[in-house]
């Protein structure tokens, strides 16, 4: 009801939802920066925690339980989860705009806004992001695999605040709320997803950019994902998340050897000392004596941190889900560092190329829209057709997988926790996803719905904590346990 009553409201006055939304979403990253910082470096300090502390030896399952998927297998759907389709869109499109747009602090199209452009991507996309997934998918994996509690948000918080409470009206408002951040951020991404890749198309071949042609390309990844969904995640997921891994890493070799590659290459190993070297400064950043400088954190860093824990449910519902068998330190160390230096890989390769264009004059990709920047970059290269043309494929099936994790979680969050939901359910849900993104496409209410979903984010912080919490007491006395 409250997702049909938000989506109601985007179509019937999306302006009206996205001021008002936008209004409390402002208000919350000026009264609640500081508390959105200091939460994610805490989480962050927790899992690093983990992997040095005596639990880190505990298993995701029962004693004989063996990982289900390969590393490599596990590590693709880490990354087709956790990032996905975002990745596509802004490693070319934030480092341009912190660059040359609206910077951190250096004057718009300087050295030092061109160096710090790519280190605040590599800050926003790295282990900050990840540390957030990784807590609640540990929790998730740790309660579900170990312990044999429900797949749900709320049974994870039984060892704090018991199994009556959180089988009654506090745990469904939790689970709840889960439920209303992934649908909205789903619905969300893929009315990105379908405008990238109508964009795409118009780019490459003409297509028209109208809402019949990105209503077309939402029916036509509606029918390959639930094709997905029907043949279970042992399956459709793994198996496009391997192929897409490794299309993007084709793709991210051709513009390497392509584009500047010296420069890449450079500016990789300088940004990556810049983040390792300013890691707490930039963490810890709020910039009170600046009003300019604390607008754009506001809109960038704060905005990322809440849009990451807003996704934490989505994401980490699945991430537990394929990560049964493993130990803490094993998971953890795998969450934290593989997809961040991929992240950081993807960013400096499309990050600097697009950079090097617009530095040389060769092309102004800043004024390109968000949809079409990626194209911009590759156009300008050699192979630049065959580029965009994976690029395209690349995003269709980030599309796919994205919305059939999602039709995964919300079918275990629907179904009481169960860790392989009917089919007919995972259907229902996809559907519902569809639908929702269709009308937020035709009714331009994707900005209302963002907003909504950051606003959600705000609650949901709270919960991970505690979540936090409810596992290090549950280990805890687990160990206890075993040592008398």
């Amino acid at each position: 009801m409250i997702c049909i009553g938000v989506v109601t409201w985007g179509s019937i006055d999306p302006t009206g939802l996205k001021e008002k939304t936008a209004e409390l979403t402002k208000d919350i990253s000026v009264y609640f920066g500081w508390y959105y910082l200091i939460i994610i470096m805490i989480m962050l300090i927790f899992c690093v925690y983990l992997i040095f502390s005596k639990f880190g030896k505990v298993k995701l399952g029962q004693e004989g339980d063996k990982p289900e998927f390969s590393l490599p297998s596990w590590f693709a759907m880490l990354f087709s989860a956790g990032m996905g389709m975002g990745l596509v869109f802004w490693t070319t499109a934030e480092p341009i705009s912190h660059a040359f747009k609206s910077t951190p602090g250096a004057k718009a199209g300087s050295d030092e806004a061109i160096k710090e452009a790519l280190q605040y991507s590599f800050f926003h996309w790295g282990v900050h992001a990840w540390a957030v997934y990784g807590i609640v998918a540990l929790v998730l994996a740790y309660f579900k695999f170990h312990r044999g509690a429900p797949g749900l948000i709320s049974a994870t918080l039984t060892p704090l605040f018991g199994e009556k409470a959180m089988r009654g009206i506090a745990g469904k408002l939790i689970d709840t709320l889960a439920v209303v951040a992934t649908v909205v951020g789903v619905a969300a991404t893929l009315g990105f997803g379908s405008a990238q890749i109508n964009g795409g198309l118009t780019y490459l071949f003409g297509l028209p950019a109208t809402f019949t042609m990105q209503l077309i390309i939402l029916g036509i990844a509606t029918a390959l994902f639930i094709g997905s969904a029907w043949s279970r995640i042992g399956r459709g997921i793994k198996y496009l998340s391997n192929i897409n891994m490794g299309l993007a890493f084709i793709l991210l070799l051709i513009l390497f050897i392509v584009g500047p590659t010296l420069y890449i290459l450079n500016m990789f190993t300088s940004t990556l000392g810049g983040y390792i070297t300013n890691f707490f400064e930039m963490s810890f950043h709020l910039a009170p004596l600046d009003g300019d400088n604390r607008s754009w954190i506001n809109a960038w860093t704060i905005f990322y941190w809440a849009w990451w824990i807003s996704w934490a449910p989505f994401v980490g519902i699945f991430i537990a889900r394929i990560s049964k068998g493993r130990t803490v330190k094993e998971f953890m160390l795998g969450v934290l560092i593989v997809p961040s230096l991929v992240c950081f890989i993807f960013f400096a390769v499309f990050g600097v190329s697009a950079l090097n264009l617009e530095q040389n004059g060769i092309a102004t990709i800043s004024k390109l829209t968000l949809e079409t920047s990626t194209f911009g970059v590759l156009e300008n290269y050699p192979l630049g057709t065959l580029m965009s043309m994976i690029t395209i494929f690349v995003i269709a099936i980030f599309f796919i997988t994205s919305a059939d994790s999602a039709t995964f979680v919300l079918g275990m969050l629907s179904t009481d926790g169960h860790i392989n939901p009917s089919n007919s359910v995972k259907i229902v849900w996809g559907l519902a996803q569809t639908a929702m993104a269709a009308i937020i496409v035709y009714f331009g209410g994707t900005g209302g719905l963002q907003n909504v979903l950051i606003i959600a984010a705000l609650p949901f912080s709270i919960i991970i904590l505690l979540m936090g919490a409810s596992f290090f007491k549950a280990v805890r006395q687990e160990a206890k346990e075993k040592s008398h």
